[in-house]
């Protein structure tokens, strides 16, 4: 499908919510020692790569559905908006650090988007399409998980039993994100975590398409990319 165009109301309350931000604070968050340094060159590529998927996933989403974010923070910021002011969608984007949803909400408000502080899957009801980039293999919540997903893994001081936990603590996250769906449903997701997501549809018998095109991101540089799941061929 052709990117759409956002509309102009979308366009305006993007740029003006990146303009609120508090970089100062969010600094740190994103980078250990870092503060307004950080987002220097960061902020304009991640409002304009933000926007570039928006255009895609609004192709692909029906209005009025629901859509489940997970560890959701800036660079969601253009689907989201674009998604509640374009779709008229519910949007629902949980982020487990506390201290980044209470700066997100608080620009974000005007726009009527709310940020949660708990685990993803405790969202209520059912979603068509599920936001989950580069939550999987992220490095500070999963450190041998994501060492071993992006070849970093020291064959040496690699610690087999933590990597286990992890795995298992992940698994049961994504299980319970996945049992949220109806189908047909989309799902956003990174390259590197395509694999729990066709693993899951073989294990449980579920139709799935995975869409060629990726699309870059301008903070953790994994390419996105769009899968339907319970979606016949035709």
């Amino acid at each position: 499908m052709k990117p759409q165009p956002l509309t102009p109301m979308s366009i305006m309350g993007i740029s003006s919510i990146f303009s609120e931000l508090d970089y100062q604070a969010l600094g740190p968050i994103y980078c250990d020692g870092g503060g307004t340094d950080f987002w220097q060159d960061r902020r304009k590529p991640c409002e304009k790569m933000g926007i570039r998927v928006a255009k895609a996933l609004k192709s692909k989403l029906s209005p009025n559905g629901r859509s489940l974010y997970v560890g959701a923070g800036v660079a969601e910021i253009p689907p989201l908006i674009m998604e509640k002011l374009d779709l008229g969608r519910e949007v629902f984007p949980y982020n487990l650090r506390t201290a980044e949803v209470s700066t997100l909400n608080h620009s974000c408000k005007n726009a009527g988007i709310t940020f949660f502080p708990q685990p993803a899957e405790t969202a209520p009801g059912n979603f068509d399409h599920l936001w989950l980039v580069s939550v999987l293999n992220d490095p500070e919540q999963f450190p041998h998980l994501s060492a071993l997903s992006y070849n970093r893994a020291d064959p040496i001081y690699f610690d087999p039993t933590a990597f286990a936990r992890e795995r298992k603590a992940v698994w049961k996250m994504f299980l319970g994100c996945m049992q949220k769906l109806t189908y047909p449903a989309l799902i956003t997701t990174s390259v590197e975590e395509l694999l729990w997501v066709t693993h899951w549809c073989e294990t449980y018998k579920v139709p799935v398409q995975v869409e060629k095109k990726t699309y870059p991101t301008a903070l953790v540089g994994d390419p996105i990319c769009f899968i339907w799941v319970g979606k016949d061929e035709t």
